[in-house]
């Protein structure tokens, strides 16, 4: 069978224990079930009651010769059976009720209500050349009437609640047992089939729904009340055919699965070698009805024993409503199907090696499988992955699967050495909780360091040091590295098991040797300031930058005065790092400023100018002295004007760089009237110069100052545009005076104006103000008598008679208080009397 076929839908097995037994030296003519137990008619004329596993119950001896059918009402306390000689006999199982007659001709059916063992209900039908009911009536007497008779011997009866089913040679009717009319008749498809060799297969799916199986043709019928304007003369029931369809081969047997079908097929077959039709083995198929055909579910053959022999009449369909049980009886075989469940569904999954599909159904239905074990399943897919040299996929579903079974994961990792593929579930190996032994991870480690480095130093990167046994370890890698001493990959490794033992100082040599970037953040992470003291120089030469920034991040564990002695051969990284000190803080390495003006001459020139201006620390006269002997114009004239020689500065300017713009800005910026003249003495002989001076000089120094020094006869440059330019800042300048004035004066005004309406307001005196002077109550007690009480606008009050004369020569009086704070004198502005 190849790997693509549909999983069936059905399990089979046979009924052994008493069966066997029995069919050894008889044959099964029928059966019937129920759910308690099981009934089987033998053609030797027995009827065993059996118990669902085949094991014989009880046993009776009926007839001599073939028992035709048998029959259970619902309870499963009463049996019906008949006989080819035509014996009827029905009786109670636990109860001494029996009923027996004998006929003249062969009885093939018997059927007892489904409710027999109710007293109103003591009713059987049974089918020979007549369908003939028999009922318990009065003194318990079986009364037999004809419910049917003339088209031909009886072959198959089904009753459920009110309906009775029966097929004759003719066709199929239905009798409903209360109104006691024939409500239908289904004719026969194939007359050409003999009804005894193809008998009619009848099965009640619901109590209105009946399924028939003639020939190869399947109908499915509906049982329907009748409206009641349609009655008449009518049945009040009928039935409706709602599903038709013929199938491949000859119908044996049928029964009902959900909304599906379950067909019992004979097959017949030509023979390879003697090319004569011959009898195949009898297939059971599920197929799903269609209002005009059928779609098969699933179809499987069945090997049943003497199938060759068999024909159609010989197999028969039982089953057991609500546990799904289909019984397949033959003369020499009784097979059991049952619907798959989800055990059935791995073992399928697991047999076409669906490992995945397995494992996943177990984990869904974990709580109803019995017979397996995710774990189970599990392992043999691992075992099927490797097999097929999945060896990846395999190691990953370890994590899955194996949990925190640390027994199960050191097992697959001896598994895995013994095939070579250590590598492959290195990466999936627990790394915490659970965690292995540390042997585990030591053999994989050594079998990376044997044969990749890389994937060595992996590992060590992303296990956990506490995994293994790190002496071991670096004693491997030391040996290695005795073999290939520059190997980067080992050094660095080698780095970090060090770092894992917590010896830094080793680690901090590889990482400086091997310039490695991680070795800023093992110092700060470890604090190894106290390591690298005599490190310095390699660190900067490493990464000036970081190591600068570390260095100054951290002064309190490496000073200043370390730094830079360590750095004393090195004056261009003592550059970088004083720089840099230099930028952070003005003052902190002021000792060093000195020194400062040294590097930066020799090795960043761009920021000698800029740090000469921010410091305060720095020796002007050795700067100058460096300037000098370098030739550094631009910082030798900054020295001279910061020391008070601006002359000398603006002589170097005006003779070294010849810069009248940068002169003129110099003496702007000195704003000394000497320095102008210099300026225009230096420049009185050189046109380009005092065309410069006479663009920028005019809101500086008086313009006519130069023009009158201006030899007769001199070519100037550009001329005109400069006097041009001196009248318009002239010009410009009268009018900002001018509206300077103006704003001024409107200002004033606005401001006295002011004053003026402030000083016309009135100041209240009452009782509580005192006089400044005498510091007694400004108003008398006595309101009658006189008083006179000069106010100043200060506030300030006063007795007149307290106040100084005032001088001769103004009549003006002021506020003593305020004129001797130098407040501005406050002239008097009321005098009360009275």
């Amino acid at each position: 069978e190849d790997e693509s076929e549909e999983e069936p839908k059905l399990k089979y097995e046979r009924l052994s224990n008493g069966v066997s037994e029995i069919l050894q030296k008889d044959a099964a003519s029928c059966m019937t079930v129920h759910e308690k137990f099981l009934a089987l008619g033998t053609h030797y004329g027995k009827v065993y009651l059996l118990d669902v596993q085949g094991n014989i119950t009880q046993k009776f001896d009926v007839s001599p010769v073939k028992i035709n059918q048998i029959s259970l009402d619902e309870s499963g306390e009463h049996m019906g059976v008949c006989s080819e000689d035509g014996k009827v006999q029905v009786f109670g199982l636990y109860s001494a009720e029996e009923f027996h007659e004998t006929f003249d001709c062969p009885i093939k059916i018997v059927a007892v209500h489904p409710h027999f063992v109710r007293s109103h209900f003591k009713q059987f039908v049974t089918g020979g050349k007549k369908l003939l009911l028999y009922e318990r009536g009065w003194m318990n007497r079986w009364k037999p009437s004809v419910l049917h008779e003339g088209e031909g011997n009886i072959r198959n009866v089904k009753w459920r609640g009110h309906l009775i089913a029966w097929a004759n040679n003719m066709g199929v009717k239905i009798l409903d047992m209360i109104s006691k009319q024939r409500i239908t008749n289904v004719p026969r498809d194939d007359i050409s089939l003999r009804p005894d060799m193809y008998p009619c297969s009848l099965c009640w799916k619901d109590n209105l729904t009946l399924i028939i199986g003639w020939g190869n043709s399947v109908k499915i019928c509906s049982v329907k009340e009748r409206h009641a304007s349609e009655m008449r003369d009518l049945p009040n029931r009928y039935v409706e055919i709602v599903f038709q369809f013929d199938t491949e081969f000859y119908i044996s047997g049928l029964a009902p699965i959900c909304d599906q079908l379950v067909i019992l097929s004979y097959v017949k077959e030509i023979s390879e070698k003697t090319e004569v039709e011959c009898c195949a083995r009898p297939r059971l198929d599920i197929v799903q009805p269609l209002p005009e055909s059928c779609e098969e579910i699933s179809s499987d053959a069945l090997t049943v024993r003497g199938f060759q022999e068999n024909e159609c009449r010989d197999y028969h369909l039982e089953y057991t409503e609500g546990e799904s049980l289909f019984y397949i009886i033959s003369p020499r075989d009784v097979v059991v199907a049952k619907e798959r469940d989800q055990d059935d569904h791995i073992d399928w999954l697991l047999e076409k090696k669906k490992y995945e599909e397995a494992l996943m159904a177990a984990e869904i239905s974990q709580k109803t499988i019995k017979k397996h074990k995710i774990l189970d399943i599990g392992l043999a897919y691992i075992n099927h992955l490797v097999e097929k040299g999945e060896y990846d996929l395999a190691a990953r579903k370890c994590q899955k699967i194996l949990g925190k079974n640390t027994e199960l994961w050191e097992f697959e990792v001896y598994k895995f050495k013994e095939i070579g593929q250590l590598k492959a579930i290195s990466r999936y190996l627990p790394r915490r909780d659970p965690v292995l032994k540390p042997l585990i991870y030591e053999m994989v480690l050594h079998e990376f360091l044997e044969s990749d480095y890389e994937g060595f130093a992996t590992l060590i990167k992303e296990w956990p040091g506490d995994l293994y046994n790190n002496t071991i370890i670096v004693q491997a890698v030391v040996d290695h590295l005795k073999k290939d001493p520059q190997n980067r990959t080992l050094l660095r490794t080698l780095a970090e098991l060090y770092t894992y033992d917590q010896r830094y100082g080793r680690a901090l040599e590889i990482y400086l040797t091997l310039r490695h970037k991680d070795v800023f953040q093992l110092i700060h992470k470890h604090n190894l300031f106290s390591s690298i003291r005599d490190k310095i120089v390699l660190l900067m030469d490493f990464d000036s930058e970081k190591a600068v920034d570390m260095l100054l991040d951290n002064e309190d564990k490496i000073s200043i005065d370390r730094v830079v002695e360590e750095l004393e051969n090195r004056p261009e990284l003592q550059h970088v790092y004083l720089h840099k000190l230099f930028k952070r803080d003005h003052h902190k390495g002021q000792r060093y400023h000195e020194k400062q003006i040294s590097l930066y001459a020799e090795y960043d020139r761009l920021n000698l100018l800029p740090f000469l201006r921010d410091s305060t620390h720095c020796p002007l006269e050795k700067a100058l002295e460096i300037c000098q002997q370098r030739n550094f114009v631009e910082e030798t004239v900054y020295l001279l004007s910061r020391m008070g020689n601006s002359r000398s500065a603006l002589k170097m300017i005006m003779e070294e760089l010849q810069d009248v713009d940068k002169a003129i800005e110099f003496a702007k910026e000195q704003d000394d009237g000497e320095l102008w003249e210099d300026l225009i003495l230096y420049s009185i002989d050189k046109p380009p110069f005092i065309t410069g001076l006479l663009n920028n000089i005019g809101t500086h120094v008086d313009p006519i100052l130069l023009i009158h020094r201006i030899k007769e006869g001199m070519e100037i440059p550009n001329l005109r545009d400069s006097l041009v330019k001196i009248l318009q800042d002239y010009n410009l300048q009268i009018l900002l005076r001018e509206g300077c004035k103006k704003i001024l004066v409107a200002d004033s005004l606005s401001l006295l104006k002011k004053m003026h309406r402030t000083q016309m307001k009135g100041v209240l005196v009452d009782e509580e103000n005192i006089c400044e002077s005498c510091l007694s109550p400004i108003l008398p007690s006595d309101a009658s008598k006189s008083f006179n009480v000069v106010v100043f606008h200060c506030r300030h009050m006063f007795h007149k008679e307290c106040l100084p004369v005032p001088n001769t020569v103004s009549s003006v009086q002021f506020c003593n208080i305020c004129s001797a704070k130098h407040r501005g004198p406050g002239s008097a502005i009321l005098e009360m009397k009275k």
